[in-house]
């Protein structure tokens, strides 16, 4: 679309907001805000643009008199080409889900105990980054280990309000799925040898109900007792609940309710969002086939990161990100190693759009 185009849009959302007719229908109010706001930063910085493109005009017709404005006119030039830069970036196709919020699992790997307190150290970290964002988090189920760690956990990561475009939960945390490998000295080990081990995390976008139709006789649905760590008992009834979804063999599993009909609620949330980044994924490498591209330099699916700790070292494989602050990273600050994956994808993409 023209930027021409975009600025008429965006004068005409302008006039339907203004119209009080329009916010007695607080679903067609949403969706135009919410469209506004996206389109914002584009106009902010066209306008922007052509008021530097006028002062470049001006200063070099003042430069014939004064060669003091030669100079000026050099320095609104590159601001310019910064603007150019940015309007280029900001024109790049969103990706659907940016705005929703975002369920992650997190579960042990291989190597028992320090695996799953290696999951507990990633599930801190997030939380502790979700907490300096200001977003809210939610515990949906969880499988705790018997050290402190964690067999396996799913939280729910939920933006506060309508976030600016590019600063979300899913945005943010979205390259985050794949294997995270630990490199260290485990608690569990007596001589002091470094050992490797892993954990998976797994982040998809929250569904909501309407975005995905899921039939009744396509679930089985199994009830079994909650287990805590070592897997004793810690529920008298058959509160737990298992749902698989039999035509793509998904299964979710939800414990941590004190009722059947919680935790079913709670499960069937988790499939939603499976089931719509299933159906994403599959649309994503049919687009991707048409367009016969190159795989995606951030690939979810791969081994991602390793977090050292003997040289306080992290490593993102995929785009080459090497930091020695692990320790900060580990305490919630993440910035630098999610804008290096954000700036690779950005990158690709606007490479692509200019194909």
């Amino acid at each position: 679309m023209k930027l021409d185009d975009l600025l008429g849009e965006y004068y005409e959302l302008e006039q339907q907001l203004a119209d009080p007719d329009v916010h007695a229908d607080q679903g067609r109010a949403r969706a135009l805000g919410k469209r506004y706001s996206q389109l914002t930063p584009i106009i902010a910085a066209y306008r922007e643009l052509k008021q530097v493109e006028s002062d470049i005009e001006a200063a070099k017709e003042l430069a014939a008199e004064d060669s003091s404005f030669a100079d000026e006119a050099r320095q609104l030039e590159k601001t310019r080409e910064e603007l150019t830069d940015r309007l280029r970036v900001l024109l790049i196709p969103r990706d659907p889900a940016d705005d929703k919020n975002l369920i992650m699992e997190v579960k042990a790997g291989e190597g028992g105990e320090e695996s799953a307190l290696f999951a507990g150290d990633l599930v801190r970290m997030y939380l502790r980054y979700a907490e300096r964002q200001g977003w809210k988090t939610e515990i949906i189920d969880s499988t705790p280990s018997d050290l402190g760690g964690y067999k396996d956990i799913t939280i729910a990561f939920k933006n506060r309000g309508t976030p600016e475009p590019g600063r979300g939960v899913w945005p943010q945390l979205k390259f985050e799925g794949g294997v995270h490998r630990v490199q260290r000295v485990p608690v569990t080990e007596s001589q002091g040898r470094i050992h490797t081990s892993a954990a998976g995390v797994l982040v998809v976008p929250e569904a909501e109900e309407v975005e995905v139709e899921i039939n009744d006789n396509d679930l089985r649905i199994d009830v079994f007792r909650s287990s805590g760590p070592g897997g004793q008992s810690v529920n008298t009834t058959d509160s737990a609940v298992r749902i698989t979804h039999l035509p793509t063999g998904i299964v979710v599993s939800c414990q941590n309710e004190k009722s059947q009909l919680q935790n079913k609620e709670q499960a069937m949330r988790i499939l939603r969002a499976r089931l719509l980044a299933e159906a994403q994924a599959s649309a994503d490498a049919e687009a991707a086939a048409e367009r016969r591209s190159q795989v995606r330099t951030v690939d979810r699916s791969e081994r991602v990161r390793t977090y050292n700790f003997p040289e306080n070292r992290i490593s993102d494989h995929r785009v080459g990100y090497k930091a020695y602050n692990l320790d900060q990273v580990l305490d919630g600050e993440l910035d630098g190693v999610l804008q290096a994956l954000i700036d690779a994808d950005t990158k690709e993409r606007l490479e692509q759009a200019q194909s």
